[in-house]
């Protein structure tokens, strides 16, 4: 089964698609005049921006709730198996894919928020949603819907409860039980009981709590792990210049040590810096669209920002740790005459990369190390797990609208409190594949829709920054005058 879930996973992840995505990145990164960088200023303003209604959540909820899903295990776990697989070469992709995935993230959360509908107080939206809209192709949104439902409720909440289990396991050395119950032999996780226990409590209290769970959570969590990293900068402060210049080098292929190894750098860059920040997954829509704004476009360029926190600012103070103090893909051998040398991890398939963040803080604080990062990541994995539950509940809301779908709710909660359960007692490859073929599967339709839809972004995009251009602090959207039909929320809004 393990075999054929790889493969499958390969598949999805082919080259043709590694490049696709960087492709997409960069034409929207020039389509928008690269406003990742021209409009930083904004991003920030707008993010700490109150919201002035009991309608949805703030856009620093909606910034919150959709960094909980971004920054998670792929920070720690994902950076650590990106290095190992691809040298330190591997974290330049992975710039990249923030940089260009910044304008795709943009132009999803974008349309997400033209697109949007209101239930009750709240407001739900996604690329389901602004696929059956914007194209008016119903049969594709309910492929996305289905596919994430699949993802996000089955596939992926896996990966985080496994990596939580696992640092736990490396960090206090406690492991499964094994029990025997009717002849049968059950292994029994009490860590995913507690996950599991604690998740019920808040999923339960549907997105506003998410958004104010998130709210509190993400800054205390990025913050403590950012310091930390910044602490280990400090001390490791003269190294810079070469660790840099590693990594640039290796990305090339000009460190001779990793010069057999671009392709995988490359891959394995954008890979996992998909799979961290999620920029044109689909994902980060979900709540993007909660938000209540006056132009779609401020919470574009919120979401912009969150890919920048997630990859530029987090998932690079884990490679610098890692990279800081030597502890990733390189082990000391001996060769057949007994001389020491240096063989890449990349050739050794019984070394793993989950362990290097751990390593690499314990290096540095040999008291704390391991127990700082298992707790780090808990709170990491544990938001991205919520998310996960907002963005599976959102998409089964859009198939049933307007029908009953508490008893389906429901549903969807006992598979994915089973899901969550599941990924701690699984093997750490089963779960990452698994969660590697609902990102993938998610990002290639979701990807195709965004070009396809991409009139409409602009139109958005250029009507927000017309209007910036003439001093108005904060445009007000107007689809008619843009063109743009069925946008029915903002339509109901401006009458």
């Amino acid at each position: 089964m393990e075999k054929i879930i790889s493969t499958i996973s390969s598949y999805v992840w082919s080259d043709f698609f590694i490049y696709f995505c960087l492709i997409v990145g960069l034409y929207f990164s020039i389509r928008t005049g690269f406003l990742q960088v021209r409009y930083i200023k904004d991003m920030l303003r707008l993010l700490f921006k109150k919201k002035q209604s009991e309608e949805g959540i703030s856009s620093f909820q909606a910034f919150a709730l959709a960094i909980s899903g971004r920054v998670g295990t792929g920070n720690i776990v994902g950076v650590a198996t990106a290095i190992y697989m691809g040298g330190p070469g591997a974290v330049f992709w992975m710039w990249i894919i923030a940089f260009l995935g910044s304008s795709s993230a943009f132009i999803e959360s974008s349309l997400a928020q033209v697109y949007k509908q209101r239930e009750g107080n709240d407001f739900r939206g996604g690329p389901a949603y602004y696929i059956e809209k914007g194209l008016g192709v119903k049969w594709y949104a309910l492929l996305f819907a289905i596919i994430t439902i699949i993802s996000t409720g089955f596939l992926l909440p896996g990966v985080q409860s496994n990596a939580i289990n696992g640092t736990i396991t490396n960090a206090f050395n406690y492991s499964n039980e094994v029990i025997e119950l009717g002849g049968m032999e059950l292994t029994v996780s009490w860590v995913g009981i507690v996950v599991v226990a604690m998740l019920s409590i808040i999923i339960i209290g549907g997105v506003k709590r998410l958004g104010q769970a998130s709210e509190y959570i993400v800054p205390f969590m990025a913050g403590a792990y950012i310091l930390m990293a910044i602490i280990i900068i400090g001390l490791n402060f003269s190294q810079i210049p070469a660790i840099f210049s590693l990594i640039f080098s290796s990305a090339f292929s000009l460190d001779a040590t990793f010069g057999g190894v671009i392709g995988m750098a490359i891959a394995w860059g954008v890979k996992r810096g998909i799979y961290s920040n999620e920029a044109g997954q689909g994902t980060g829509p979900h709540a993007a669209a909660a938000a209540l704004v006056k132009h779609p476009a401020q919470q574009g360029l919120v979401q912009a920002f969150s890919v920048y926190v997630d990859t530029l600012f987090v998932c690079t103070a884990t490679a610098l740790m890692i990279l800081f103090t030597n502890q990733y893909n390189v082990v000391e051998t001996f060769d057949a005459s007994g001389k020491a040398v240096t063989i890449l991890a990349n050739n050794m398939p019984n070394v793993v990369g989950d362990g290097y963040t751990q390593a690499a803080v314990s290096s540095i604080f040999p008291a704390i190390g391991n127990q700082f990062v298992a707790i780090a990541l808990f709170f990491f994995a544990f938001t991205t797990i919520m998310a996960y539950y907002y963005y599976a509940e959102t998409n089964i809301a859009y198939i049933f609208k307007g029908k009953k779908i508490k008893s389906l709710i429901w549903v969807l909660r006992i598979v994915f409190l089973f899901s969550v359960y599941f990924g701690t007692i699984k093997t750490a490859e089963l779960a990452w594949n698994l969660g590697d073929i609902g990102v993938g599967l998610m990002a290639w339709v979701n990807l195709i829709a965004i070009l396809l839809l991409s009139k409409t972004g602009m139109k958005v995009w250029k009507d927000y920054e017309t209007q910036r251009k003439q001093g108005i602090e904060d445009p007000i959207f107007e689809p008619k005058k843009l063109g743009i039909k069925n946008a029915d929320f903002w339509e109901e809004n401006n009458k």
